[in-house]
């Protein structure tokens, strides 16, 4: 039995989480020792659910657990939890944004790296079908070579968690994961609905769209021969998949992510900040 704790667990991925742990037998090897945030409503309502214990502190287990789960909605707050538990060797997942701060997410990918801590997390977008079949057409170059794309997706700018940071990485992700981690640079604008922004590659521009608190998630590509694109669901496989990559990591059975595909959309997203911050000018992605 794999021991883990829950910091942060007032984000959605905590309920999905725990679900999955108590009702799948894909999750019977994972135990849940304790949850914790700084939100005492979830965590109150968690253990209604669930009857699984509240730590009165966010390093109440350190030296006791096999892995951590990070499902802070606040990007801020991953290093902070991550780090008690990282010298202890722990295997890690850490929700989307990685981190906010580039300076700080380099720094949350050395310590975890010196301490041979493996990790996965992100978006759980990345997982969705659609994404992974245009993924797929794509590095095919299915219906001839890729010459653009396009995706839309929610934001909340006005969100106590993080702002633009909250949701931004479900639309950065999809397109990291579909065209590629490391675009050159990105230009985005603001505007009454949300924020429009631009991708560039290579070879291609994908643009995409941003809209206010509006939860429609589509994706298409542009290839030489016609364009492949729908409106996708977000459901609980999306969920299933990525918690799968923690525990697979638990077993010995995958490596997690790179840190360079971690650290990919901290990058991006700063990058579309910077853009916004100057008018739409076109920003380098490090």
């Amino acid at each position: 039995m794999f021991k883990t704790v829950i910091l942060g667990c007032e984000n959605s991925h905590a309920d999905s989480f725990l679900d999955l742990i108590a009702n799948d037998p894909d999750f019977a090897e994972i135990e849940v020792i304790g949850i914790y945030s700084d939100e005492e409503e979830s965590t109150k309502k968690l253990h209604e659910r669930f009857n699984v214990p509240v730590m009165s502190s966010f390093d109440e287990a350190v030296g006791k657990v096999d892995g951590v789960i990070v499902t802070a909605r606040h990007g801020n707050n991953h290093l902070k939890y991550a780090r008690p538990y990282i010298a202890k060797g722990v295997s890690f997942f850490i929700d989307k944004p990685f981190t906010i701060c580039p300076a700080e997410g380099e720094e949350l990918v050395k310590l975890l790296e010196s301490s041979g801590c493996l990790f996965t997390g992100g978006s759980s977008l990345k997982h969705c079908e659609f994404v992974k079949e245009l993924k797929a057409q794509h590095n095919a170059d299915e219906n001839g070579k890729t010459v653009g794309g396009f995706v839309r997706a929610p934001i909340d700018r006005a969100s106590v968690y993080g702002g633009f940071y909250f949701y931004a990485p479900h639309l950065v992700e999809i397109v990291a994961e579909i065209y590629g981690a490391h675009p050159k640079s990105v230009c985005a604008n603001e505007n009454v609905n949300g924020i429009s922004a631009l991708f560039r590659y290579d070879d291609f521009d994908v643009s995409g769209m941003y809209l206010d608190k509006n939860y429609v998630y589509y994706a298409a590509r542009h290839s030489e021969k016609g364009v492949c694109g729908k409106e996708f669901p977000v459901d609980a496989s999306c969920f299933k998949a990525e918690f799968a990559e923690f525990r697979d990591i638990l077993c010995g059975k995958s490596y997690g992510q790179a840190a360079s595909r971690m650290m990919a959309p901290v990058y991006i997203m700063n990058a579309l900040e910077e853009s916004m911050k100057n008018n739409g000018k076109e920003i380098s992605v490090r």
